[in-house]
């Protein structure tokens, strides 16, 4: 019996439940879909599963929680489409933890940062958000960061405090891990809701 061969190159093509093929060295925004995006992220665990509770706290969850903060400095559907999309290319690369993101270095953020302008175009943003709305959304990010490492992930207040800064007034019962159903359903309620107003 032949052995087979090995393809000439390395197949860098993710295929989605959705039948799209998204090639992660050159992400095409019509390859892009936000079912995919919600499926998958509702299905990434946060802090590599690391945290307490009957389930994993998704990406999903996390990304709803930094829109609501953004949504509490800013209106504009536009800024909280940004900040709901802020993790998006986590559905097709993961969600590597920090540390491990330092020892990749270059390679994974030009992947992830190629992932996200593909994204941000496929939804009608651009694909270099202002740097101003950039911070905006790093800092509700690193909040919700702050929370789930005490409420989820076993870290005291100091190491947070240290780690993320600052922790602000976010609801405990919000942190509450959900099943990837209804994680996936919330982040398709809340983008087709922002989507409707950027439309009218």
């Amino acid at each position: 019996m032949r052995a087979l061969k090995a393809p000439a190159t390395p197949r860098v093509w993710q295929r989605m439940l959705s039948g799209r093929r998204l090639d992660l060295l050159d992400p095409s925004p019509l390859d892009i879909e936000i079912e995919d995006i919600a499926h998958g992220l509702a299905r990434v665990a946060r802090w590599n599963g690391q945290t307490k509770g009957g389930h994993a706290f998704s990406v999903a969850q996390h990304s709803l929680i930094v829109e609501e903060i953004v949504a509490g400095e800013e209106d504009d559907p536009r800024c909280r489409l940004a900040a709901l999309l802020h993790d998006a290319p986590e559905y097709v690369i993961g969600d590597m933890i920090s540390p491990f993101k330092g020892v990749l270095g270059e390679h994974y953020k030009g992947v992830e940062k190629r992932l996200q302008r593909a994204i941000h175009l496929r939804f009608g943003l651009s694909p270099e958000l202002p740097p101003a709305l950039e911070k905006r959304i790093k800092r509700a990010d690193r909040l919700s960061a702050h929370h789930e490492a005490v409420l989820l992930a076993g870290f005291t207040r100091t190491e947070a405090k240290t780690l993320f800064g600052t922790a602000g007034s976010l609801a405990p019962e919000r942190f509450a891990p959900i099943a990837a159903g209804p994680a996936q359903d919330a982040y398709l309620e809340r983008f087709h809701s922002l989507d409707a107003a950027l439309r009218n």
